[in-house]
């Protein structure tokens, strides 16, 4: 992750100086806006790089000696079928709708979109208490 860092951290000084000379020179703050959110978000992956890096030290793929297995760690947890994706996606259909048709339509939409939503992320919140859903 370190080699990470540096280069997003490059990209992010870049950009700094891109929209310091491109707002000097064009007083126009639309494009300067873009250049300093741009700054910013390769400055966000760096940092997270750079926290990574200094966490969890270096990682198989940044060693010459490394072999495959190396990085390879445990499977993961994959879920059962699940019905919140369903209900996410017809929130999500009839919120849209009601934007078209109404408020109250596109509030019921945005509730049922919300239950969707906190299914999908508290789905499986008990699974580590040896208890699964």
């Amino acid at each position: 992750m370190k080699t990470e860092a540096l280069l997003f951290g490059g990209v992010a000084l870049f950009f700094a100086g891109i929209a310091g000379l491109y707002g000097f020179w064009s007083e126009e703050p639309a494009g300067s806006a873009v250049l300093v959110i741009a700054f910013l978000m390769a400055a966000v992956v760096s940092f997270f790089s750079a926290v990574q890096y200094r966490r969890k030290g270096r990682r198989p793929q940044d060693r010459r000696d490394a072999e495959v297995a190396d990085g390879a760690g445990p499977l993961e947890f994959f879920p059962a079928d699940s019905p919140w994706p369903i209900i996410t996606a017809v929130g999500f259909a009839v919120a849209a709708t009601g934007v078209v048709y109404g408020l109250w339509l596109f509030l019921i939409g945005l509730a049922v979109l919300s239950r969707g939503v906190l299914g999908l992320v508290f789905q499986y919140v008990h699974r580590g208490a040896g208890r699964e859903e």
